[in-house]
């Protein structure tokens, strides 16, 4: 794994795309919220990263946050919020976005492949 400096930083503005619901003046706002999804998608090239978000009934009693991910080697990652606070939604999609992230690194990580080597 190698963080590739300067491109981390500016990962989730090139790769993130706003799908329905969303327009470009809630751009700033999303990605201040989504912020701390940066370090963990560092472990790849931007090119390799693809994400959007939507929100469907925005601001309604059922508003649904879905954010995706395609990472390159993995089926694409898909969470989602009902939460019916819109940055509330954002920031647990963001959560739960990383964990699964996390998650899914512990398990194809080196460790990982040696304890699967033992029980063969």
């Amino acid at each position: 794994m190698s963080d590739h400096g300067n491109n981390s930083a500016q990962i989730l503005e090139e790769r993130l795309r706003l799908g329905a619901g969303f327009g470009e003046e809630d751009r700033g706002r999303v990605l201040e919220i989504l912020s701390a999804l940066r370090r963990h998608l560092a472990h790849w090239r931007p090119e390799q990263v693809d994400l959007e978000i939507s929100v469907k009934n925005r601001d309604g009693a059922e508003q649904k946050v879905t954010l995706e991910a395609w990472l390159p080697g993995w089926p694409s990652l898909v969470v989602s919020s009902t939460d019916p606070d819109l940055d509330h939604a954002l920031a647990e999609v963001r959560k739960d976005l990383i964990r699964r992230i996390e998650d899914r690194k512990a398990k194809s990580g080196p460790r990982s492949r040696a304890a699967r080597r033992e029980h063969l």
